[in-house]
């Protein structure tokens, strides 16, 4: 059994007394009966609470980024996550469903009787000593009972940094220079979960400094950087992306990030603001970088504006990475190899291909963690040209071929060959894109 000081305090802190004489009696009698199904007991843990304590530590220890609460028509399941794949770990009985939900809900600050609308919140557990996790939980109704979905937060600010990233020396180079310029834009693209978020959040870790103001917006704000003053999208309240940005300009700020440029307002300002002085860093959904430039002239940005304001622009992808317990070794076919795109002075091997295997390391997945591949396009002065004369982007990803840039097939091949992933993992990867 494990002891007080290894095991998750995620016990209810003590309830102020009602400050609302008005709430309905209906609904002051279903918080009774929600901290009483919640509330540990002071000697024995409720089977929601061992569950929840399970749950969590399991989901730290697969190094799940999401918990996933469903509820069916014959019963529930928890999934996880791991390495952007869901996985189920079980089906608990149906009884213990409400209490749990409930329990996340009151630690998360929710409203427990409100079930017909989705819900947003955050809460912060101790798993062990030392280790603090925080979670941004998102409630959703559905046919048979709430869904819940808890996204695990990076709380590590010291694993902020371009190694983590996953990039390559020279591209590392690349990307600091940019970063240290006194204006321009640096844009961060790739799908939803491909890891711009965290990009973002390293670039304004290197940034962070006595001597630089730097604010950001976000929807939501998930990493909490000492340094930086963070804001969070309200559209309700009418904070928008937009409206943020305005508000930064008179601010006096040295560093803005803004989580996404969505419309051609925020776009507006974004460039405007890397052409008056200031770093801009932000994000886009593209395949790639070249495709980012002609993304923000179709949403308006004038061609003369965008050449002048952006300075790098990288795409990223995460790739499952082998479990080195595990991999098995082989060989690639110079058929496999040519199809792939491997170069031609590569195809006649002398080094191994590695595919997944399964253990009890990885939990018999074959892959244990995820890394980086890059994109890093630093804007020459060809290629502004070619932006001001509303260029394409096949126009624009040549002249980057030219210019020796590597693209995200060529970055995922390049972990092939170091042993890092397998070609299939590669290819599933970088397939829209190639």
């Amino acid at each position: 059994m494990a002891t007080p000081n290894t095991t998750p305090d995620i016990s209810l802190p003590a309830l102020p007394p009602p400050t609302n004489l008005s709430t309905p009696p209906a609904v002051q009698a279903l918080t009774k009966l929600a901290e009483r199904a919640v509330r540990p007991d002071s000697h024995h843990d409720t089977p929601a609470v061992k569950l929840l304590r399970d749950t969590l530590l399991d989901a730290a220890a697969r190094g799940a980024s999401d918990i996933h609460i469903e509820p069916g028509e014959h019963g529930w399941r928890i999934r996880l996550r791991i390495d952007g794949l869901l996985h189920e770990t079980g089906r608990p009985p149906g009884h213990l469903h409400d209490a749990f939900v409930t329990r996340i809900k009151v630690l998360a600050r929710l409203d427990i009787a409100e079930r017909r609308t989705p819900q947003d919140g955050r809460l912060r557990l101790p798993l062990a000593a030392g280790q603090i996790e925080e979670y941004r939980v998102n409630s959703l109704p559905t046919l048979y009972g709430e869904k819940l979905v808890l996204r695990r937060l990076a709380a590590q600010t010291s694993l902020l940094t371009l190694d983590a990233l996953g990039l390559s020396a020279p591209q590392q180079a690349t990307l600091s220079m940019a970063l240290a310029a006194p204006h321009g834009m640096v844009l961060v693209t790739g799908p939803t979960g491909s890891g711009k978020t965290v990009s973002l959040y390293c670039f304004l870790q290197m940034l962070n400094s006595v001597s630089l103001n730097l604010c950001s917006v976000e929807d939501p704000a998930e990493i909490q950087l000492a340094g930086v003053n963070q804001v969070s999208v309200r559209d309700k309240a009418g904070l928008t992306f937009a409206s943020a940005l305005r508000a930064f300009l008179r601010q006096d700020p040295d560093v803005i990030m803004v989580g996404e440029i969505r419309d051609p307002e925020t776009a507006d300002v974004a460039v405007k603001a890397a052409q008056t002085g200031h770093r801009v860093l932000s994000t886009l959904h593209t395949n790639d970088a070249p495709a980012t430039l002609a993304r923000l002239l179709d949403i308006g940005v004038a061609p003369f504006n965008l050449a002048s304001a952006v300075r790098l622009i990288t795409a990223q992808r995460l790739i499952r990475k082998l479990c080195p317990a595990c991999r098995v070794a082989g060989t690639l076919s110079r058929t496999e190899m040519r199809a792939a795109g491997f170069p031609t002075e590569q195809l006649f091997g002398g080094w191994p291909a590695f595919t997944a295997g399964g253990c009890a390391a990885c939990h018999g997945i074959g892959y244990r963690g995820r890394v980086g591949i890059h994109q890093v396009m630093p804007i020459s002065a060809p290629m502004r040209e070619i932006i001001v004369a509303r260029g394409s982007a096949q126009a624009l990803a040549q002249q980057a071929r030219d210019e020796g840039v590597l693209s995200l097939r060529d970055a995922a091949l390049a972990s092939v060959r170091a042993g890092v992933t397998s070609l299939a993992e590669a290819m599933a990867a970088t397939e829209a894109s190639s």
